[in-house]
């Protein structure tokens, strides 16, 4: 399992969309948030970040745990 760490940029609620996050040890910037979406359970933001690959975030609110679904070469 590979290690994520996410920053957010907290505004009118807390941890409100993701701007960076580290994967591994690689520190990788949000460049645009292509698309979110809340689930059932969880909300969904996948981004493009700055090594040109997108991601898709899934964070489960109630835990506060962040895991990186997909990888999109």
């Amino acid at each position: 399992m590979r290690s994520l760490k996410v920053q957010c940029y907290s505004g009118y609620k807390a941890d409100e969309k993701p701007v960076s996050f580290v994967l591994d040890s690689n520190r990788l910037i949000v460049e645009k948030i292509i698309d979110q979406w809340r689930g059932p359970e969880f909300k969904y933001f996948k981004v493009l970040a700055d090594d040109g690959k997108a991601y898709l975030l899934r964070h489960d609110e109630e835990n506060n745990e962040w895991v990186l679904e997909k990888v999109y070469e």
